[in-house]
């Protein structure tokens, strides 16, 4: 009776610890940052997780702005398909043939 009255606490005090490691090698493992014994995020892995979202926000700026100009390109042929389809025959036929004869 003795033993298991003494290993009741041991286990007990030890549990934290414990579950306190297993959690952080399952999130280093899949990509998080470990935790401190505070339950928040180290400040190395803070300051390198601020790098790459500020990369990111670069990255997804630069692409908005590509497309962006690529929308509005495609807005322009659209108004001209647009405008080619509405005309009358005959009047696309003559632009047509003003631009051959330049």
């Amino acid at each position: 009776m003795s033993d298991l009255a003494l290993m009741i606490p041991i286990t007990a005090i030890a549990i934290g610890p414990v579950t306190w490691i297993a959690n952080n090698w399952l999130r280093t493992k899949h990509g998080y940052p470990p935790l401190d014994y505070r339950s928040r995020r180290r400040r190395g892995a803070e300051a390198e997780t601020d790098l790459e979202a500020e990369r990111k926000i670069m990255l997804l700026t630069n692409e908005n702005d590509k497309l962006t100009g690529q929308v509005g390109r495609l807005e322009e042929r659209i108004a001209v398909l647009e405008r080619i389809a509405t005309d009358p025959a005959e009047r696309t036929a003559r632009e047509i043939e003003a631009l051959r004869d330049r």
